[in-house]
């Protein structure tokens, strides 16, 4: 197990703050088509045009939601700290397709006084659409 490292404390931080990252910009077939490898999961939807658009009707390949969902979290990890994070659940509202920029949004909506944080997330496309929203949990140091 890897050791808590914050980034921030509970103390510095009150509802309503927020942050966000710009994950990928011009999501690649290639970077979609690595995630299958890394994770195994090599369902042609996301890596077979002629699968995708001819026998599933798609428009093309899309992107992997686990992978949507890994890359959102870098806003949270990327502010908050490595090892912080207690709970994170997301709901995949729409496909994330080749060429798409996914900019993500952690907002602070609770500062318990023991150090729990709860936000909320959301990733959105170029078009300013939401593709993945959620909520994570983490405990910081006061």
């Amino acid at each position: 197990m890897t050791a808590a490292n914050p980034k921030c404390k509970a103390s510095e931080l009150r509802v309503g703050d927020a942050r966000e990252l710009v994950l990928v910009e011009n999501l690649s077939r290639t970077q979609i088509v690595m995630y299958a490898g890394a994770s195994g999961d090599f369902n042609p939807i996301h890596h077979d045009e002629v699968f995708a658009t001819r026998a599933a009707g798609y428009p093309s390949v899309f992107a992997h939601g686990m992978l949507t969902m890994g890359m959102t979290a870098r806003v949270l990890t990327d502010w908050l700290g490595d090892g912080v994070l207690t709970e994170y659940g997301v709901r995949f509202v729409k496909q994330v397709w080749p060429g798409d920029t996914l900019t993500a949004k952690g907002t602070v909506t609770v500062v318990g006084g023991d150090g729990a944080i709860e936000l909320e997330v959301v990733t959105t496309n170029q078009a300013g659409e939401p593709v993945v929203t959620g909520r994570a949990k983490a405990q910081l140091p006061r």
